[in-house]
């Protein structure tokens, strides 16, 4: 079984050999597993994190609270720290799978009754069949591997955590409004992205810019400006490239003077926004 390290952005294809391959998600404390296995079988065994995954490909079962679970694709796993299970594959020859192993402590954040969250403190059911949850928490993964990001995969991941608990969670709660923080906080917030939008922010440092706790920040700083932290910042970063593009620097240069890891990167930011590639956006404007 092959275990080295990989950066991989995406489920790979169905292959012959197995492996596994972890990776930090750089958000502090939740690391990624990605898996594919034809004939391999977990021994029982827990974790001291929380497990939360998703199966892409085949059928995947484990013994877990005293009985077979089966995942599927469109399907949520939940393991809660200290649960036993094992693992296997089901009526399929493999399995493809994504597998976040989560700190407690990060999920301990997510508790602020000032913020207007109060979820469980645990999972109730091993497996859900979620298919709209489980593309929410694909996409927070799949953020996890992009550089100059680290906004959009923190609150992503984040978000996704909260929304599980709360929908999943071993007593169901519903998100209240947040105890408002006050315009002046949320200003400065909003004015400490447009001046370091060439940056990889963090929700930490905006947390501190504010002094509030990442959770209040992310659910305030929507509540008051319409879109998340992480979406202003992209907006902030396209803005600043359009600007650019226009005054006649290179789309290579532009990417990285916005703030994009790559012109890939900004192409694909760029296309998702505005619905044109840059080159093709930069040369409507100019013939027009």
């Amino acid at each position: 079984m092959d275990t080295e390290n990989h950066d991989q952005t995406g489920p790979e294809p169905p292959s012959k050999a197995d492996w596994v391959r972890y990776r930090p998600t750089g958000v502090q404390g939740v690391t990624l597993m990605r898996a594919h296995f034809t004939d391999y079988t977990f021994e029982r065994h827990s974790h001291p994190e929380f497990g939360i995954g998703l199966t892409y490909r085949g059928v995947q079962t484990f013994n877990c609270q005293g009985s077979r679970q089966v995942s599927a694709p469109g399907n949520v796993i939940f393991l809660n720290p200290d649960q036993a299970h094992d693992g296997l594959r089901g009526k399929t020859d493999s399995y493809d799978y994504s597998m976040l192993y989560v700190d407690p402590a990060v999920m301990t954040v997510l508790r602020e009754q000032a913020a207007g969250v109060l979820p469980a403190s645990y999972f109730r059911d091993a497996v859900v069949h979620a298919p709209e949850a489980a593309r929410q928490l694909h996409d927070a993964i799949e953020a996890t591997g992009q550089a100059q990001e680290a906004l959009r995969a923190e609150s992503l991941l984040l978000k996704a955590f909260m929304g599980l608990l709360l929908r999943f969670g071993e007593t169901q709660a519903a998100a209240q409004a947040p105890v408002l923080a006050g315009l002046a906080r949320l200003n400065r917030v909003r004015d400490y992205i447009r001046a370091h939008a060439g940056n990889d922010i963090s929700i930490a440092e905006l947390a501190r810019e504010a002094g509030v706790s990442r959770v209040y920040l992310s659910r305030a700083f929507e509540r008051q400006f319409g879109v998340p932290p992480h979406v202003y910042l992209n907006a902030v970063r396209l803005a600043n490239a359009r600007q650019l593009l226009l005054s006649g620097m290179s789309l290579a240069t532009v990417a990285v003077s916005a703030g994009f890891a790559d012109q890939s990167h900004f192409t694909r930011r760029f296309k998702g926004a505005v619905g044109l590639s840059p080159g093709a956006w930069l040369r409507q404007m100019r013939s027009g």
